[in-house]
């Protein structure tokens, strides 16, 4: 079982930065693909990007695509999504969770955070 936690989530204008963090506890957060996902107010959960559980190789939505990037450092059972040029859209509740599956499905994913909000004002 992984139990994660994310944080870094905050209040920045339009073209910022910011960096999400996702703590795992559990010995095994390096054998699980490791999912970003986003949920705004009145929308459903979507997918943001996925990282396989070796952290070679990791796939974006295209609303994200060439402005954030997922990392994963196992030995610390970290996560991390880099958000740069931030739009007032991609204001949501951002989720880190894993998944046995390469996948951007959200119910494919089985371990959850409780959530980082983060507000992009214009």
């Amino acid at each position: 079982q992984v139990y994660l936690e994310e944080s870094g989530g905050g209040l920045v204008q339009a073209g910022g930065s910011l960096r999400l963090s996702c703590t795992a506890t559990g010995r095994t957060f390096d054998r699980y693909v490791l999912g970003w996902f986003r949920q705004a107010p009145g929308k459903g959960r979507e997918f943001v990007a996925t990282t396989t559980a070796n952290g070679d190789n990791t796939y974006y939505s295209d609303s994200v695509k060439g402005r954030f990037t997922s990392l994963r450092e196992n030995a610390k059972n970290m996560a991390y999504l880099q958000m740069n040029n931030l739009k007032p859209e991609d204001t949501a509740i951002y989720f880190c969770a894993t998944s046995n599956w390469v996948e951007r499905q959200p119910n494919l994913y089985g371990s959850w955070g409780q959530g980082t909000q983060v507000t992009v004002s214009s």
